[in-house]
């Protein structure tokens, strides 16, 4: 060490302090090479120099201390940023080339107030890809095992300035390019995140550590999502919140595959006073009543979505009761001021819709009530209410609009049209008659970017010629259309049942599928993409749970049957 950095050797030190010495010499003579590399390319020198030396110069010629070489990796990525911008460039070059040990020892030691993947992973001027929707298990696993030995480190806890970690901006995508080609989830980052929070309360309660260290406090922003297979662990984590440095703070909290009991717990131990987003799906069997008990049991003072699951409400077996309760919850969520999301596909809502929605001090600017049953007053509402105006995502699948109420929809569309977005009308039942008219409703949607309109009995004609308008629409990225209606057997009907799907001519799908790409081709449009997933879109929670769900439902359909049998022994 003394001929390489010119520290010399004290036995009287003990090795952490040894290498802090080094390390503060290193700081030393890498300022020095930042000053000499300055008027260079910032990006091509981080990630070049980084890239090759970070790891393995590091590790062959410090290797025989390897507090050091962990010191040294941390102050190499540190000392080469630009004093102008608060972004790493090494923890998104590290990220990139999914350098694990780097990750860890960089957030280990980092210097900041605050650590935010979002915005160390996206986009900058220097790097023009967003790495926020790599969830590459490696670097995520690093990053925080990182965080708990920042917690755990021997540098003295008033050195430690880090005080908040986000990480909602990480984003789950269906195709990743990460090298491992294995990744890291929503549920598997909840899973991960409460087993090290758990584990480093027990370590520090029975190790002798600094005082000090029980006096650091981390907020770590999270996306929770809890399912019966992490609810324990989470629950734990959540529960002993108070007295680990390292504190879950729930931002969105996902609920699948759970008791109403458990439910209800942990979401009043994820603090509901910071909760942004409530998502309730599939198999929490959550019904209006639980919903009341909910909305009077817990306040949701900045919740902006919530996503409810299906036949949360319906109104064909409602009793006067029902109705009292279902203009509560209305007022109920009208006290959530910010609330601008609103998903309850799947519910019967016929002819409810403004007395849940009147009492909304907010305007909605996404709501999906796909498959509610709505009629022509429920249409007539939306189409008035200062919703309209604001609604920038809109889902009214499952609805036969051109029958039952043409000129409402044409009206509603007309009201969201600068704004719109995103529109779904899936198994809407138009046909080829209808498309001039649609045309005419979707031309002043200049801003609309996505339309998904799946499982409507269009001939191949029809979508040639709806696509040769969609050409127009200058914002438009992503198209979902149906399978041809003269690619099925004559005489198929619509809605078509899952079991005749699938039972097409592929090839003239095929054929018609490339014509289709062509037209957007002509037209320079290569940035839309058009595709027809029969079976839904993509859905990262949900595809990173499916076996447990799948297991659920078989389960749940063993104990239906058990039941069923042993009705049916007792009849006999």
């Amino acid at each position: 060490m003394e001929k390489d950095l010119g520290v010399l050797e004290d036995n009287k030190l003990s090795m952490s302090q040894q290498c802090d010495l080094v390390a503060k010499k290193a700081i030393d003579i890498f300022g020095c090479i930042q000053k000499s590399i300055a008027s260079r390319s910032r990006s091509k020198t981080d990630v070049e120099f980084f890239g090759k030396a970070g790891s393995a110069q590091l590790e062959g010629n410090l290797h025989p201390t390897g507090c050091l070489a962990k010191h040294m990796r941390a102050c190499l990525v540190i000392n080469l940023q630009s004093p102008t911008t608060s972004k790493y460039p090494g923890h998104q070059a590290s990220y990139l080339l999914e350098q694990g040990e780097v990750i860890h020892d960089l957030v280990e030691n980092w210097p900041l107030f605050d650590f935010n993947m979002g915005k160390l992973l996206g986009a900058t001027l220097d790097y023009q890809e967003d790495l926020s929707h790599r969830t590459c298990s490696v670097c995520l696993e690093s990053c925080l095992t990182g965080l708990r030995d920042y917690v755990l480190n021997q540098s003295p806890p008033y050195m430690k300035k880090l005080r908040v970690v986000d990480l909602t901006g990480i984003k789950d995508v269906e195709v990743q390019f990460c090298k491992c080609k294995k990744t890291m989830g929503r549920w598997a980052r909840t899973q991960l995140l409460s087993k090290l929070c758990s584990e480093l309360l027990v370590y520090l309660q029975q190790a002798q550590c600094n005082p000090g260290t029980f006096e650091i406090s981390i907020n770590v922003l999270i996306d929770l999502f809890v399912t019966e297979r992490n609810y324990d662990l989470v629950a734990k984590a959540l529960l002993k919140k108070c007295s680990c440095p390292l504190k879950i703070c729930c931002v969105a909290f996902r609920s699948d595959n759970l008791s109403l009991q458990k439910f209800f717990y942990i979401i009043k131990l994820t603090d509901p006073s910071l909760l942004r987003k409530l998502e309730i799906v599939h198999n929490v069997h959550l019904e209006m009543e639980h919903l009341e008990m909910l909305f009077n049991n817990i306040h949701f003072p900045v919740l902006r979505s919530l996503t409810l699951p299906a036949r949360t409400f319906n109104v064909r077996r409602f009793t006067a009761t029902d109705e009292q309760m279902l203009a509560h919850i209305g007022e109920k969520m009208g006290e959530m001021t910010q609330l601008t999301e609103l998903n309850m596909s799947f519910s019967i809502l016929t002819g409810r819709i403004q007395k849940l929605l009147s009492p909304l001090k907010t305007p909605l600017k996404i709501l999906d009530v796909s498959n509610c049953s709505l009629n022509h007053a429920d249409m007539a509402f939306l189409a008035n209410s200062f919703h309209a105006n604001h609604l920038e995502a809109l889902d009214l699948s499952g609805h036969d609009l051109p029958e039952l109420y043409p000129s409402t929809f044409f009206k509603l569309l007309s009201h969201c049209s600068s704004v719109l977005r995103s529109l779904t009308l899936e198994d809407c039942n138009i046909q080829d008659t209808h498309v001039n008219m649609l045309i005419l409703g979707l031309s002043p949607c200049q801003k609309l970017q996505e339309f998904k309109f799946i499982g409507n009995p269009l001939s191949s004609q029809a979508l040639k010629h709806l696509f040769t308008f969609l050409c127009e629409l200058p914002m438009l990225k992503n198209v979902e259309f149906p399978i041809p209606r003269d690619c099925y057997p004559i005489g198929i009907t619509y809605p078509i049942d899952d079991t005749s799907l699938c039972r097409y001519d592929h090839q003239k799908y095929e054929r018609v599928a490339e014509e289709l790409n062509l037209i957007l081709l002509q037209a320079n449009r290569e940035d839309v993409k058009a595709s027809t997933p029969l079976f839904g879109s993509y859905d990262a929670a949900v595809q990173e749970t499916n076996n447990e769900l799948g297991a659920y439902l078989i389960k749940s359909f063993k104990e239906t049957l058990e039941k069923f049998t042993t009705s049916f022994n007792k009849m006999s």
